[in-house]
């Protein structure tokens, strides 16, 4: 667990420095149609934090195994006008959701890194859970942020 948290305290400090060497413009260009602007893919990222910092909570205590909701991601990013907002803000919100996740992760006992989950129809654990995020998480920073 350590790694993964150590993971999301390097992104928490890499990201905001990633877009202190940007131009306005390249933050809010979207590459094409129905295509997200990086200030976009960083709204995502808050909403994933959103929605998984719940799942984080919920799998430890509701019944079991517990079964993982999707949520719409695309309209959630419409929906709360990333791309209208300052990006300083949506660095703030981002970085902010992710010292929660950590902090939960911290405290999370080991043997509730086994509790069972179902998600797309597969049966996994909290762990692959939260290893899923942080893999979604650099996947869109990796690919779709540093880009150039």
């Amino acid at each position: 667990m350590q790694k993964t948290i150590d993971q999301l305290q390097y992104w928490i400090i890499k990201v905001p420095e990633l877009f202190h060497v940007m131009t306005a413009e390249e933050i809010a260009h979207r590459p094409a149609a129905k295509k997200w602007s990086k200030k976009e893919i960083v709204g995502h990222l808050c909403d994933s934090a959103i929605v998984n910092l719940e799942r984080l909570i919920n799998i430890q205590y509701k019944a079991s195994p517990y079964v993982v909701t999707t949520y719409d991601q695309v309209r959630w990013v419409e929906l709360q006008g990333y791309q209208e907002m300052p990006i300083e803000a949506i660095l703030q919100l981002w970085t902010s959701l992710n010292k929660k996740i950590i902090y939960v992760l911290e405290n999370i006992p080991e043997k509730s890194l086994e509790l069972p989950i179902v998600m797309n129809q597969q049966h996994l654990t909290l762990a692959s859970l939260i290893q899923d995020y942080v893999q979604h998480l650099e996947h869109h920073i990796q690919h779709q942020i540093c880009e150039t």
